[in-house]
């Protein structure tokens, strides 16, 4: 499998979820599994890469905060 782009590391690194409770990681979880997808997908590399995948992580974070309750209480930052 080819290396990475140094780009495509830094953004990959925050979708890590290990940090969240359990019924929040289930989510992020689902972004993680599509951001390793796409950045070890054949003939996917480049600016355009890393863009998806921070709008990618975009989406992962409101996800999360989505899930967590009205007022802010309950855990920890996506």
């Amino acid at each position: 499998m080819p290396e990475l782009h140094p780009a495509t590391r830094a953004v990959l690194r925050f979708f890590d979820s290990t940090h969240l409770p359990a019924h929040l990681a289930v989510i992020a979880d689902r972004f993680q599994d599509l951001a390793v997808a796409l950045a070890h997908h054949p003939g996917l590399d480049g600016p355009e890469l890393t863009v998806s995948l921070r709008k990618l992580l975009e989406a992962k974070d409101a996800a999360v905060r989505s899930a967590l309750p009205a007022g802010g209480e309950g855990g920890t930052d996506a």
